[in-house]
């Protein structure tokens, strides 16, 4: 194993990554998804009119509860306390889509990107679930890290026009 990664131990097994020596900073990560749907979709779940309820408000408690939940699910990642957490979505009905940010912080000597990945993951998921009754066609797609800040590795912007 590639002693660059530091998720291996001596004996080239996974082991959670020891932060106990690193610095507390204050740490953002912002992350993205795409969900595509039929046009119809987008329409029921601006006005609202869908079976199961508020496909948003659903969406955004589910992104929020799961990246509270991150290290339950994400073998390495570490539990961590969150100060903040926020769901945005943007509808582009020019492209029958729906964008989906989230925003997790936290003072800590680790990043959240993993949380706010997971978040943006479960809130598509969610709204995927809400809606499948009448469209089981939707497309999950173009999960990725937006931006984060803090830490020792520093600060990343995704490039223009990469997602």
């Amino acid at each position: 194993m590639s002693r660059d990664l530091t998720h291996f131990n001596e004996q080239g097994r996974a082991h959670m990554v020891d932060v106990t020596d690193k610095q507390v900073s204050q740490r953002t990560a912002t992350a993205y998804a795409r969900i595509l749907m039929e046009p119809q979709t987008l329409t029921r779940i601006r006005e609202g009119k869908m079976a199961k309820g508020d496909v948003l408000g659903v969406a955004q408690v589910a992104g929020i509860m799961a990246a509270k939940k991150t290290s339950d699910i994400i073998p390495m990642c570490h539990p961590l306390p969150l100060t903040k957490i926020d769901i945005r979505f943007e509808e582009h009905p020019e492209v029958n889509a729906l964008d989906i940010y989230g925003t997790a912080k936290v003072s800590g000597v680790t990043g959240v990107e993993m949380e706010a990945l997971t978040a943006v993951s479960v809130a598509a998921l969610t709204v995927y679930d809400m809606c499948k009754a009448i469209d089981k066609g939707m497309v999950i797609t173009t999960v990725c890290l937006l931006e984060k800040t803090g830490g020792k590795s520093g600060d990343f912007v995704r490039g223009g026009g990469s997602i």
